[in-house]
């Protein structure tokens, strides 16, 4: 019998990759590592990218995604996985089938899918097959404009954020962290938590910190609860680690420099 003190605890990233290294699956690796787990990763697309912006985007072909996650599953005791953004319905639809092949313990889906300016990165036949893969995780992670594409709403308050993250998961089947980044004007901010399983709502508060270095904080906290359920937290337990792990890399990350645009948070504060 394996000595259980020795298997890795191991996240399955499926997401694009970030050359500038700030978010996608460059983010993934380091929360999942820093936060104590094994990063494996099949990678959805390739981006040109850096803290300005996103120049190019290269897809890779479905049936090399598929090829990727056979790879590691086939091979590997995958505790968690974490998917990020997935941009077409082929995309999406393939990868779904794919995990079906396998015992898959939990899901950890950030759906990316609003760009900061309010475009929509995904077109409507995407939205729609996102919207079926949804109940097959676990915890979702949207923020506010995500949930608004999500249910086809408009203004969401802080006092309006619990009833909307429990309409998500009603609607979806699923747990929801609700991200309060995008409120205005807020000095604190509020996550707000729905666990599906036992209709409860959890919020969770921090202070507003003042940088533009946040670039793949959504990566960075998806991926950094993947983690924390996959090290065997309750998915409240692993919430809060995230939110924490989260706050504090911005915190260390605030003042730094990378780049002329929005800068990442520090992955590995907890190292210097």
């Amino acid at each position: 019998m394996k000595n259980t003190e020795t298997i890795y605890k191991t996240v399955l990233t499926i997401a694009g990759s970030d050359s500038g290294g700030c978010a996608g699956i460059q983010a993934d690796i380091k929360s999942i590592s820093a936060n104590g787990g094994f990063a494996t990763s099949a990678i959805t697309a390739i981006t040109a990218q850096n803290t300005v912006g996103v120049n190019t985007i290269f897809p890779i072909p479905v049936s090399e995604i598929k090829n990727q996650i056979h790879a590691v599953l086939s091979d590997i005791s995958v505790d968690t996985i974490k998917i990020g953004m997935l941009q077409s319905a082929e995309v999406i639809e393939a990868i779904a089938q794919t995990l079906a092949q396998y015992p898959i313990k939990s899901i950890v889906l950030d759906p990316v899918m609003v760009a900061s300016s309010g475009q929509l990165l995904v077109d409507t036949s995407a939205m729609d097959a996102l919207k079926s893969f949804l109940p097959k995780a676990t915890l979702i992670t949207p923020n506010i404009p995500e949930a608004q594409a999500l249910l086809g709403i408009n203004a969401v308050s802080a006092d309006t954020m619990p009833d909307i993250a429990k309409k998500l998961g009603k609607t979806f089947k699923t747990s929801v962290l609700l991200k309060g980044g995008h409120l205005e004007n807020c000095t604190t901010l509020m996550d707000v938590l729905y666990v599906y399983d036992t209709d409860s709502l959890h919020n969770f508060t921090k202070t507003q910190i003042d940088t533009k270095n946040t670039h793949g904080t959504g990566c960075t906290l998806s991926s950094a609860i993947s983690t924390h359920l996959a090290l065997g937290n309750t998915l409240k337990e692993a919430v809060q680690r995230g939110i924490t792990y989260t706050h504090q890399a911005i915190v260390a990350g605030k003042s730094k420099e990378l780049g002329k645009g929005n800068g990442p948070v520090d992955h590995f504060y907890k190292l210097h």
